[in-house]
Formats: C-alpha cells, sequence, structure tokens
C-alpha cells in the first residue's frame, strides 16, 4: 500500500467519496443504532472509542465480535432491524465535506460516490442531504449486508473509463484502502469517522484529520 503521508503522484482525474462516515457523519448514529440491538439481546452497550477501534468490513465479523450471534437465517432480519433504527437517527452531512465536494467541484474535478450501502438507500440520503446534482456517478450495492464494495468499485471504474492511475479514493475506513489497493489508485483516508486514526495510519495510506484539509491535500 502507499506510504503514510507522502505526496501524490500525480493529481487525480476523478474523485472516489465514500459515503458512510465519510461525506455523511453518521458514527454516533451508528453506534446508538448498535447499543439498541445490543440491549434488546441483554448485552453491554461500547462506547465510541471501542466502536471506532473495532468496527470494519464485513460488518458481520463486528457483529460477532460484540456478541451478536444470528443464525444465518436470522442475519437478513438483523440488517434489517438494523436500517430501520437507523434512519430515526438525527444525523447531518459533513459540512467540511460538503465543501470540499463543492470546492472540487468549482475546479472542474468531477467526483462520484462509491459505497457499501444499498443503492436505493443511498440515493435516497443522497438527495435528501443536498448532494444530488454533485456526482457523475453513485455506486452502492444490492444488499443491506455491509460485505464488501470491491466488486461494486470495479463496475464504477469501468462505467467510468478511466484509469486507476487517474482516481483518488477518499474514505474513512481500513476497508477503503483495500479497495484502493484492488483498483491499483490513491486512497485518502480521514479519521473523523468509524475507524480510529491509528486503525486507519496502519494501511500506509495517507491520512487527514479532517475533511477540511481534503483540498489543501490536493492543492486545490
Amino acid at each position: 500500500m502507499n506510504r503514510p503521508n507522502r505526496d501524490f503522484q500525480r493529481p487525480p482525474l476523478h474523485v472516489l467519496w465514500d459515503w458512510n462516515g465519510t461525506l455523511l457523519d453518521d458514527t454516533r448514529a451508528c453506534l446508538e443504532v448498535i447499543n439498541r440491538l445490543l440491549a434488546e439481546r441483554a448485552l453491554p452497550a461500547i462506547d465510541l472509542r471501542t466502536y471506532r477501534r473495532h468496527f470494519g468490513f464485513p460488518v458481520r465479523r463486528f457483529y460477532f465480535f460484540l456478541g451478536l450471534h444470528p443464525a444465518p437465517g436470522e442475519w437478513q432480519e438483523l440488517a434489517r432491524r438494523f436500517h430501520e433504527l437507523y434512519l430515526q437517527q438525527p444525523m447531518r452531512a459533513s459540512p467540511a465535506g460538503r465543501e470540499a465536494v463543492a470546492r472540487l467541484a468549482s475546479r472542474g474535478l468531477p467526483q462520484s460516490v462509491l459505497s457499501a450501502c444499498e443503492q436505493n438507500l443511498l440515493e435516497t440520503m443522497i438527495a435528501r442531504y443536498g448532494f444530488k446534482d454533485r456526482f457523475v456517478a453513485v455506486q452502492g450495492t444490492d444488499n443491506l449486508d455491509g460485505r464488501s464494495k470491491i466488486d461494486g468499485a470495479r463496475r464504477l471504474v469501468d462505467r467510468l473509463g478511466l484509469a486507476p492511475r487517474d482516481l483518488l479514493l477518499i474514505g474513512d475506513t481500513q476497508h477503503d484502502a483495500e479497495v484502493a489497493a484492488a483498483l491499483g489508485c490513491e486512497c485518502l483516508l480521514v479519521s473523523e469517522g468509524h475507524q480510529s486514526h491509528e486503525r486507519l495510519a496502519a494501511t500506509g495510506c495517507r491520512v487527514i484529520e479532517s475533511l477540511a484539509q481534503v483540498a489543501t491535500s490536493l492543492g486545490a
């Protein structure tokens, strides 16, 4: 993977944004829902530090760590319940993310979204939070499982018709680094989302503290 905190080899021609935890500030909302699920099963709650130290993809592995062990036939019901509660939580678009998207757009840099979120839900949320006309493409998944988004990333890159060297993926998890490595593109990670700075730094990718630093990182 990339060496930490180095300059990018070349300016990107297209930015791929992660959604949850990156452009959408929903980490505390997800923590609240996880604690609701734990309470429903008489399991102990976790704090934000524990969440950010252990959350990851596939999400099912994180659930098992917490003691949530649904039988194979019960997983879909648990995923449905999570999203039912999730949509009731207060959350917002990241102000710094909104500014970064606008600033990059003003410089003529095309942008898309690549997410592990289910496609219809993803498109609904992007519209709800005022990003509908900001992106060239929006690539989600066909499920609520929170699995890998590598296959979706490859489909998106094919749709865009760009070489991996022309892309920059911006996200908030180690999985974003894994996706970038699978594609062969640059990756920039922000440590104010679903995973801690220490975990992100361990990927070897460049890590910033806030999306307010995105434009500066790209020289925009």
